[in-house]
């Protein structure tokens, strides 16, 4: 089908196309520097909610990004 014809009919039902962006890099690796390990990495869970781990600082989403943030 002739991309006029698809447009056209696109136009006639309501559609529209999506738009996608340009890729966006989000992590910039630096092997080099490491975060320290607060836990010792010798932990075992006594109740619920006792460590949360995390790895991540912001998430894109439809409306743009969402930055993460946590208070210890």
């Amino acid at each position: 089908m002739a991309r006029c014809t698809v447009v056209r009919l696109m136009a006639v039902m309501g559609l529209a196309g999506v738009l996608r962006g340009k890729k966006v890099r989000t992590t910039v690796s630096r092997k080099a520097v490491a975060a320290g390990d607060r836990v010792n990495r010798q932990f075992v869970a006594e109740r619920p909610d006792q460590l949360w781990v995390a790895d991540f600082t912001y998430v894109s989403t439809w409306q743009g990004f969402v930055y993460s943030g946590v208070h210890h």
